[in-house]
């Protein structure tokens, strides 16, 4: 599974099960892959892709896949299907599939706003970021109204099982750096069905926001590090890089005080730069103040400056992940454990799998 997250995945069928993403915020140009059972983000619009050894037949009639390396079968797979709530829209017209999308298997995921003062930026833009693809190509709202995220996630629930949410944001020209807005969210949500969430944005410069959070119905919270080294912050992510670590850290252990040991989280992306010897240090500090560190395999997207950067070898990513996986079980989380989000999902890495000590 960790080769076929580096690798990627080619289709005979690019219209098999629920549709793949291109641009937008979050995992994007993936497809959604149920491999024994485990659903994972697979990435297939990206260029190693497109000659990757792992290809899946077209599904039969019972939905199922061949998936075959070099030719040979090694697998059957499947691919969640089409939600039914993408069938909706709202009473002024607007797709349910453009307010939120299902992420994995169960998972509902939206971007609150699809817009950001450091992607507005070129010289601040984080250089992977796709956040204004999808809003440019007409498959987003630059805004989600609290009534609209309510209506949406009510309906997935009923119509297609979700079981948890998760709620990212764009980064405002305000000091809550998008705490506000999420707080507005959840609230609504939390009124209209009784859904696990998660948000996700940058430490926001008061640590009285993730009590406020808390009390609007967010269950976990995701405050995402990317990149660790300073040299490569400033490279990668220019704007993110004005928030300094320090922050970060104090962030940290402020937002675990009040949302419990793993239910606050960070991703990390790995083969940016970052040596594995670097995420794992990093790792061991994240788990002593009981943060999860999800970390994830870089996917390079079309349309952004890192484009073609190149994806992590399966090695590197088995270097860091078979330690990690042992640390995070000896510190007490499991991905499980988390009330809802990322690491829960646990679909953009394979950790989860490492995660007990025989799996290690």
């Amino acid at each position: 599974m960790t080769e076929l997250q580096s690798l990627g995945l080619r289709l005979a069928d690019p219209g098999s099960g629920a549709p793949s993403r291109r641009g937008g915020a979050g995992p994007s140009d993936h497809k959604a892959v149920t491999v024994d059972g485990t659903t994972l983000m697979v990435p297939v619009h990206t260029a190693g892709a497109f000659t990757s050894p792992f290809v899946a037949d077209a599904p039969g009639a019972d939905g199922r896949s061949t998936l075959r390396r070099g030719g040979i079968p090694i697998a059957s797979i499947g691919f969640p299907t089409q939600p039914r709530f993408y069938a909706r829209s709202t009473a002024d017209g607007i797709p349910y599939s453009h307010i939120a999308t299902l992420h994995g298997a169960d998972v509902l995921a939206t971007t609150v706003l699809q817009t950001c003062i450091r992607y507005e930026s070129r010289r601040k833009a984080c250089r992977f970021c796709a956040i204004g693809q999808s809003l440019a190509a007409g498959r987003t709202i630059a805004r989600k109204t609290p009534q609209q995220l309510a209506e949406v996630a009510r309906a997935a629930v009923e119509l297609d099982g979700v079981k948890h949410m998760v709620m990212t944001t764009g980064t405002p020209a305000t000091p809550d750096r998008g705490a506000l807005v999420l707080c507005e969210s959840a609230q609504a949500v939390k009124a209209a069905v009784d859904l696990p969430l998660q948000a996700q944005c940058e430490p926001p410069d008061s640590d009285a926001w993730f009590r406020r959070l808390k009390d609007a119905g967010v269950d976990t919270l995701g405050m995402h590090l990317e990149v660790v080294g300073e040299a490569l912050r400033q490279r990668i992510l220019p704007g993110k890089a004005e928030v300094p670590m320090s922050r970060y850290w104090d962030a940290f252990e402020a937002a675990v005080a009040v949302f419990g040991r793993g239910q606050v989280s960070t991703y990390l992306l790995a083969g940016l730069g970052d040596s594995a010897e670097t995420l794992l240090a990093t790792s061991r500090r994240l788990l002593t103040l009981g943060v999860y560190p999800f970390v994830v395999p870089f996917v390079p997207i079309s349309g952004t400056p890192l484009e073609d950067y190149p994806a992590p070898p399966a090695e590197f990513m088995r270097s860091v992940l078979e330690p990690l996986g042992r640390m995070v079980a000896e510190a007490g989380l499991r991905a499980g454990d988390i009330k809802a989000g990322c690491g829960r999902c646990a679909a953009c890495s394979t950790l989860s799998r490492y995660e007990t000590p025989l799996a290690a």
